[in-house]
Parts: structure tokens; C-alpha cells; sequence
């Protein structure tokens, strides 16, 4: 007796992706079920990059396949497809940018550029096609986070090429100015200067943009609020209360004008004397945990105080490029990929499927 297909799409609710947390089915992930006979053909198009994930995907799908009786030959095809998203409403998208992640915090000093980087590197080590745009015009630290050096070319005159490191395209302030010029400008110039930053680099076909905001909820993030295509955003902070604080005002700022908070990043969590292992919660416990459950956001992750996190980012080779396959490496994959996963499941941008009404005297 042959197999149905209704047959495959109850097997299937109850295979649950540990990504989006939802089974195939809902999450409209299956497609192209072909049946010949008792033998199985699909596609499982996932819509957040997971490189690493294939084969977990693939072998969840096959086991659940394999309870439906008399099922013969299974074969799965898995792969991502990453679409462009919704954005604040009157403000238009940028050329070759699908999505744009801003990653903010309340306060300095917190890790969050540390953790924009890794957070861009991850979603990169997962097969996007991922830039950075550096927009702490006061502080830019992204050049020496990716070791880049020199000045970005520009091919006619008006534009400007993204710097390349570790397969990400990287736009900063630091990369036009010396590295000990102060930038001793008013908020109308900073912003114009971001706004040059984003709208005159040549990004090539990105994914993701993620941008490095500077601390606060001044000129920049007002800037970036109102005139800049932001799919969601990252909150980074660290468990103490101060820190706490500061991050929620940030979290109110962008709910205020609209923008998805896709979920909160503790950082510093948890310290592990490397000489006799002692943990020890020297920020504070559980404050990140806490923010989420009061503004029902998801928490994202917890990454320790470790001193190698922060050396890895002063060589300019951040944890996920030089410990691709240790802990905290795997928990910055973890965060970006429910990242990715939140960036999915925002409602698509179907602008560019509609056709331009031109009217014209004849």
C-alpha cells in the first residue's frame, strides 16, 4: 500500500526543530514532498542560516519518518533561504541588505561590542552572508576587534568598498580617521556621519547587517530609529543592577519607536577561576533573566567573564573566528541563531514583488 502524504505531514508535527522550537509543519519548512510508491522525497528549507545544524535537522526528520509504516527509501534535502523583512513603516531599505540588527545597550562597558562582533562572526560560521557597520562614531572599536587595517577604497568617487576580515564586510568611522583623532562633533554631525556610513557603503548582497550601536539612547539611536531600516534588535547587559537599569531604558526606547527587541544578552554572567574552578557571580545573579521575564522578551544566552574573550577580540580574531569549537564559541552560535530564528519570523517585506505604477502623458 502506498504512502500518502497526509501520512508524512502528521509524522512530521511531531518533529520539533531545537532552532525555532516548532515543529516543521507549522513552521512551513516542508517542501516538494514527492512519493513514489513507498519511497519519500522532501525538502526541509529552513528560513535562518544553520550550516552547522544540517545534519541534526536531516537525521530529527528521517527518525520521524521512519515510524510511519511500511515507509521505504527516505530522502532529505536540507537548506536555508533567508528573505528580506519588515521595517519600521515610511522608512525604505538599503540597496543589498536584506536584514539589519542593531545590537545596543543602556550603558558602557558592558561587552556589547565584543558581542555584536561574535554575534555577526556566528551568523557568518552559519553560511549568511553577514557586514558590520560600526556606529559608535565616538568610540569605534570594530577595527581593532577584526585586525583591520588601512582605508576603504572607493571605486567612483562617492561611494565607499567595505573593509573584508573573517568573511565579513565592515564599515567603521575608525577606518577615515587616525586612531587617536578625537571625534569632537555635535549630534547633527554624528548622525549625518552614520547615515553616510550606512547609505554610501557598497554592501555586497547581505544577509544581515549587524550594526554596533554606541551606548545610551541619544542622536544615533534616535537617528538610526527613525530614518534606518531596522529589522529587530539585541540588548546587551550584564546582571548587576546598574547595568540593569540603563539596559531597560534602552529596551523602552526602542519599543517606543517601533522596533522588535528580539531578545536580551547577559553578558559577564558568571566567572570561573581558571586555577581551581571556583564559579562565582561576581555581577550578580540572574538580572538578565529577570529584565526578559518583565518585558516578555526572550532571554538569549548568558556568556561568562572570561579572560580569553576579551584577548581574542584585542588580537583582532574575536572567540567564534579563533575557538570556533569551544563553549563559548558554541553559546554565541546559539545566541545568533535564535536571532536569526526572531528575524524570521517578523512578517516579509513584499515591496519589491509589486510593480512600479509610472504615469505618463501620451
Amino acid at each position: 500500500m502506498a504512502i500518502s502524504e497526509l501520512q508524512i505531514q502528521t509524522a512530521l508535527k511531531t518533529a520539533i526543530d531545537p532552532n525555532t522550537r516548532k515543529d516543521f509543519v507549522t513552521s512551513k519548512a516542508i517542501r516538494n514532498i514527492k512519493i513514489d510508491g513507498d519511497n519519500v522525497v522532501l525538502d526541509v528549507v529552513l528560513a535562518y542560516p544553520a550550516q552547522s545544524q544540517l545534519d541534526v535537522i536531516r537525521q530529527i526528520v528521517v527518525d520521524k519518518l521512519q515510524t510511519v509504516t511500511g515507509i521505504g527509501r527516505i530522502e532529505i534535502n536540507v537548506s536555508f533561504k533567508i528573505v528580506t523583512h519588515s521595517v519600521q513603516r515610511g522608512v525604505k531599505l538599503i540597496p543589498n541588505v536584506k536584514n539589519i540588527i542593531a545590537v545596543a545597550s543602556g550603558k558602557g562597558g558592558v561587552g556589547k561590542s565584543t558581542t555584536a562582533v561574535n554575534l555577526a562572526l556566528a551568523l557568518a560560521a552559519e553560511g549568511a552572508k553577514v557586514g558590520m557597520l560600526d556606529a559608535d562614531i565616538y568610540g569605534p572599536s570594530q577595527p581593532t576587534m577584526l585586525g583591520i587595517q588601512g582605508r576603504p577604497e572607493s571605486r567612483d568617487g562617492k561611494s565607499l568598498e567595505p573593509m573584508e576580515a573573517h568573511g565579513l564586510q565592515v564599515m567603521s568611522i575608525g577606518f577615515l580617521i587616525d586612531a587617536e583623532t578625537p571625534m569632537v562633533w555635535r549630534g547633527p554631525m554624528v548622525t549625518q556621519a552614520l547615515e553616510q556610513l550606512l547609505n554610501d557603503t557598497r554592501w555586497r548582497d547581505l544577509d544581515y547587517l549587524v550594526v554596533d550601536l554606541p551606548p545610551g539612547t541619544g542622536d544615533i539611536q534616535l537617528t538610526l530609529a527613525q530614518r534606518v531600516p531596522v529589522t529587530g534588535a539585541v540588548i546587551v547587559t550584564t546582571p548587576q543592577d546598574i547595568a540593569l537599569i540603563d539596559a531597560r531604558k534602552g529596551l523602552k526606547m526602542f519599543e517606543k519607536v517601533g522596533i522588535p527587541i528580539f531578545g536580551v544578552v547577559e553578558n559577564m554572567s558568571i566567572h570561573i577561576c581558571s586555577k581551581c574552578g571556583h564559579e562565582e557571580h561576581i555581577f550578580g545573579e540572574g538580572g538578565g533573566e529577570k529584565m526578559s521575564g518583565d518585558y516578555d522578551i526572550e532571554f538569549l544566552g548568558a556568556l561568562p567573564l572570561d579572560i580569553r574573550i576579551r584577548q581574542e577580540a584585542d588580537n583582532g580574531a574575536p572567540t567564534v573566528v579563533t575557538a570556533p569549537n569551544s563553549r563559548i564559541a558554541e553559546i554565541y552560535k546559539q545566541i545568533a541563531r535564535r536571532v536569526a530564528v526572531k528575524v524570521a519570523e517578523q512578517a516579509q517585506d513584499h515591496s519589491s514583488a509589486f510593480p512600479k505604477i509610472v504615469i505618463q502623458n501620451t
